[in-house]
């Protein structure tokens, strides 16, 4: 890996010597004067953009603008102001030393002709100050990220873009939150299209499979309107791929980079024999199931190996051209195709299990000891969960992007078809030594601490090993988990100005041309995870008939004929359908002010199916293995006698839901500088559930009020849900002046639950793990939604920005812990839940400021979050049970951080073409699991704070191509969660592990 990296940074050294560089040359420059045409006289305020450099001014009173110290090229000037039609100066040549004088004149919006340019010109939709403009001229509260920024800051995917923006963050990796909200309450969607999942617990999409390379930005409308769909709560993210460009451009792209713990770890990296994924992320066999009942071939456990490489590639190219002599149809295309391998590792992670136990009622004091199963200290015979974690992964990721498009004056039509592919494999050891040797630190009464500290495994008189030999022994598992996942979509879409309609209401109301937009989509979610293995052992130092080392089977129940092996295949496949239209009226007003009306139509079809087959080896009676606790005895495991046979336990399911919706809405100009937005949408949804039991008769499930688990037949929890809403929403925009804008809106939105939340059945991610049980009783949740917020816009390109959010959430879906004959999760209503916060964001170029700043931006932006729910009465009546007592009538809701802050610096550094960029963000404390009860009380469980630093240099080596070396996770902290108990001060950490420091180095050439 070092030598493949020492060669790769020699080659682009050679490189960078050999090529002529742009900024060994003079600079030039460019001035002139904007005119109104009509009036013959200098028109100020109109805005002056340099395309390929994305840099923009605004024209003085006088109508003068200047760029001054511009590398020699061939440039592209666009002059626009609102009210006039836009003008394209191409191919201005700057020259070195030489100043380039160009004058133009512009004239009011009404020539055919001009109309036309206007529409056909698409420039800067990646750019912030083009998303910039979006977000003040949107009629929702809207916040984006451009490919710009999300290259600067070293995102990698949708995912990682997420995170820059204000209010917004990433649950597991993969789903959005938005404003405290997750996924449930946050619309994800490509190109306006949500797309299925093939998650087993969410209906989110899985943003870590879109890639940076295929996004041109990520924008997040933070507040519901009539024309975006009813579950959009908190928001709704929509990822905006790479479209046709105006001119022909080739991209390709290159990059290799490792990550710290990987490399110190690179001949130990954690794997399997055999194990790993190829070049295209597809099992080439070896994990297909094996003949039932029969001794089976493959590892059963982890072992190390040298560690992969990390790099990532990519290449586009696009264009358009006219197709007749009258240049009257123009049609283009763009393609892009990524391919990533990424690897991850770490060795000192930590994932351990407590509750509070509850001495009050005996004169001693509450206090948080490990969770014990398969026993209790005072019968000196039980298990801890203490584990010292350590994990490593390979990842790759590719797909490809294309699109095809025509448009004329009037018209616009394209299709769009993605494909992603992921292929993880994931190793991971967890071994507890620690549960035996805290035994009396935690359980001082039943293990004297005279006796009990100080354990060594080795001294067969020491009573951890004689009369407590039962109590917390050596414990080791091992999982190897491999998974597949690929999306497809393809989307046909279309725009179109209409006809005049001729119309008008007196002088009152004058309509214009109406406009007509289409879509339709089929789109696929696929997760295949071949063989998921778990492997567990329990071990004594002194056992067997001659008191040797040995390891037993580590069996997760307590019944005799459930093993320690696990195989677990799963396959999850989910289609679906949607289609739109939206028409809209624009009308022009007898004092000149516009608006519009809109209405539309909106129908979504996701049909999912779901497969498990289990397998174990029961009565695998007397099993052991003899050796110190250093062997694993996974490895020899293949070669002994242990038969597989199926574990008749798996619920197969076939699921379907339909939302069929419409919707009215309009935008009407009150005055000059006010208007209101409002409207209504109508949605009706259908969620049917099928399940099909494994026949044998050993499926439980818990039916609505039952005391006892009872045997599922066909039949029995299928479900068949059904919701009407109206959802209204009223806003308004205040142009304040040309520098203060303010946007206040209420409206009504709703949540719906998953198919795994509404199958009343017992669902187990591997045997002898944690119980899932859904509620065919869970209804949606449904919020009221209050928001206002004032943007400050000082100067082009710069912003400060206030916001306030309240959500009133009735029904809010909630996990509990139940007991019934033994414990499991399962998701209730509760009465009512509420989040409110402030967003506070600004950017600012210094430039603006002084000269010698020029190039220097900053941002900042920082969000505070308050929530809360309110518990079920029965509920809250567990918490204060005798063996519990922890009265308690609200908590903070789930995936709600208390703050999140980012903050930027990107510098360009003049006549150089280097950029510099730093990001920092920081999440702050997140409740991830509510308190419940096993008998005992398991506290809040929080995901500790934690900042992120990702740093970037950037040198454009000609006019072609750019180098850029990046270091993401500079500071490397500790990832953690931490229980938190209300009624006893301090936290204990639950799980603990380290990312590790990446580094990259990458060179990418346009042309």
């Amino acid at each position: 890996m070092v030598n493949y990296l020492r060669y790769i940074c020699l080659g682009l050294a050679i490189l960078m010597l050999s090529v002529e560089t742009a900024w060994t040359q003079q600079a030039g420059s460019i001035r002139g004067v904007v005119y109104d045409k009509d009036f013959e006289s200098p028109l100020a305020a109109a805005n002056v953009l340099i395309s390929e450099m994305d840099v923009s001014v605004i024209t003085s009173e006088e109508g003068n603008y200047v760029f001054g110290e511009i590398e020699p090229g061939t440039y592209t000037l666009i002059f626009s102001k609102d009210g006039f039609t836009t003008q394209i100066k191409a191919d201005i040549v700057v020259s070195g030393g030489q100043l380039s004088e160009i004058d133009i004149w512009l004239t009011g919006e009404f020539t055919e002709m001009e109309e036309f340019i206007v529409q056909d010109i698409q420039i800067g939709s990646g750019s912030e100050e083009a998303l910039l403009q979006l977000r003040l001229d949107s009629p929702a509260l809207m916040d984006s990220i451009s490919s710009e920024l999300m290259s600067r800051a070293g995102a990698s995917d949708a995912a990682g873009a997420l995170k820059l923006v204000s209010g917004a963050t990433v649950q597991d990796g993969k789903f959005a939150v938005v404003r405290g909200l997750p996924d449930r309450y946050v619309n994800s969607q490509l190109n306006n299209v949500r797309l299925p999942t093939s998650d087993e617990d969410k209906r989110a999409v899985q943003l870590d499979q879109f890639p940076s390379a295929a996004i041109e930005s990520v924008q997040v409308s933070k507040t519901f309107t009539p024309d975006q769909q009813g579950d959009a709560s908190g928001g709704a993210v929509n990822i905006v791929l790479k479209s046709i460009p105006e001119e022909s451009i080739f991209k390709i792209s290159g990059q290799s980079g490792y990550n710290l713990n990987v490399v110190e770890n690179r001949n130990e990296f954690l794997t399997s024999r055999g194990g790993g994924v190829n070049t295209w992320g597809k099992d080439d066999g070896r994990r297909d199931m094996q003949p039932n009942g029969q001794n089976w071939n493959g590892p059963f456990g982890v072992q190390e190996g040298e560690a992969p490489e990390d790099y990532k590639w990519s290449v586009s190219a696009g264009g358009k051209t006219f197709l007749d002599r009258y240049e009257r149809v123009k049609i283009g295309a763009f393609g892009s195709f990524f391919y990533e391998r990424d690897s991850s590792y770490f060795e000192d992670g930590i994932d351990d299990k407590y509750w509070v136990e509850n001495l009050a009622f005996t004169g001693g004091e509450r206090r948080i000891v490990p969770e014990y199963s398969r026993g209790s200290p005072q019968e000196e015979s039980f298990l801890t969960s203490l584990f010292d974690v350590t994990q490593g992964a390979e990842e790759v990721k590719w797909g490809g992007l294309g699109t095809v498009g025509i448009e004329t004056k009037d018209h616009q039509f394209d299709v769009t078809y993605m494909f992603t592919r992921v292929a993880e494999d994931k190793a991971t050891l967890l071994e507890d030594t620690r549960g035996k040797k805290t035994l009396a630190k935690f359980f001082p009464d039943n293990f004297n601490p005279d006796f009990f500290s100080n354990y060594d495994p080795k001294d067969p008189d020491h009573p951890g090993n004689s009369e407590a030999a039962d109590a917390a022994p050596y414990l080791r598992q091992e999982t190897l988990q491999y998974t597949e996942r690929t999306t497809q979509t393809l989307q046909f879409r279309g725009k179109h100005k209409l006809g005049e309609l001729d119309l008008s209401i007196g002088e009152l109301i004058t309509f214009l041309r109406p406009e007509f937009d289409w879509g339709i989509s089929h789109n696929k979610a696929d997760m295949d995870q071949p063989d998921k293995r778990q492997f567990g052992t329990e071990w004594r130092p002194f056992a067997g008939l001659n008191a040797e080392p040995t390891h037993l089977r580590l069996k997760p129940g307590a019944s005799f004929t459930l093993g320690n092996v696990q195989r677990i295949w799963k396959d999850i496949s989910e289609d679906g359908d949607q289609q739109y239209f939206n028409i809209k009226l624009p009308f022009q007003l007898w004092n000149d002010q516009e608006g519009y009306a809109k209405f539309g139509w909106f129908n979504d079809q996701v049909s999912r199916e779901y497969n498990q087959d289990s397998f174990s080896n029961f009565s695998d009676v007397g099993a052991q293995y003899v050796g110190p606790f250093s062997d694993l005895w996974s490895e020899v495991f293949e070669d002994e006698d242990h038969p597989i046979s199926a574990a008749s336990v798996d619920v197969d399911y076939d699921g379907e839901q339909k939302i069929n919706a419409w919707y009215y809405m309009l935008d009407m100009p009150i005055s000059s500088n006010f208007n209101i937005i409002g409207g209504a949408r109508y949605e009706d949804t259908e969620i049917n559930i099928e399940n099909f039991p494994d026949p044998g008769g050993q499926v439980l499930w818990i039916p609505p009020n039952a005391s006892a688990p009872q045997i599922l037949n066909p039949g029995d929890a299928d479900v068949a849900f059904e919701q009407s809403d109206v959802l209204p929403s009223l806003g308004f925009v205040y142009d304040i002046s040309d520098q203060f804008k303010l946007r206040g809106s209420y409206s009504e939105t709703v949540a719906r639950q998953t198919f795994k939340e509404l199958s009343p059945i017992q669902q187990q991610e591997f045997l002898g793990g944690d119980i899932f049980i859904g509620n065919p009783n869970l209804k949606m949740s449904s919020l009221k939604n209050y928001d206002i917020r004032l943007d400050y816009t000082p100067y082009n390109g710069g912003l400060i920005s206030f916001s306030y959010f309240y959500k009133d959430i009735e029904d809010p879906i909630e996990y509990v812990r139940r007991i019934v004959g033994f414990s499991f999760t399962t998701p209730v209503n509760y009465p009512k839940g509420e989040i409110n916060g402030f967003e506070i964001e600004a950017r600012q170029k210094l430039g603006h400021f002084s000269k010698e700043l020029k190039g220097l931006m900053i941002g900042a932006n920082a969000t505070f979050i308050d929530s809360e729910v309110t518990l079920p009465a029965s509920e809250a009546a567990q918490f204060n049970q005798f063996s519990v007592q922890s009265p308690r009538k609200t908590r903070d809701m789930t995936n709600a951080p208390e703050h999140l802050y980012n903050l930027f610096m990107t510098y360009d550094v003049p006549n150089t073409g280097t950029q510099l960029a730093v990001f920092y963000t920081v999440r702050g404390d997140t409740l991830i699991a509510g308190a419940g009860q096993k008998g005992q009380l398991v506290p809040n469980v929080y995901e500790s704070e934690y900042g992120t630093l990702n740093a970037s240099i950037t040198q454009k080596l000609n006019k072609s191509w750019t180098l850029k070396l990046q270091a993401k996770n500079l500071l490397d902290p500790a990832i953690e969660t931490i229980y938190r108990p209300i009624d006893i001060s301090g936290d204990t950490t639950k799980t603990s592990y380290k990312k590790g420091i990446e580094f990259s180095v990458s060179l990418s050439g346009s042309f």
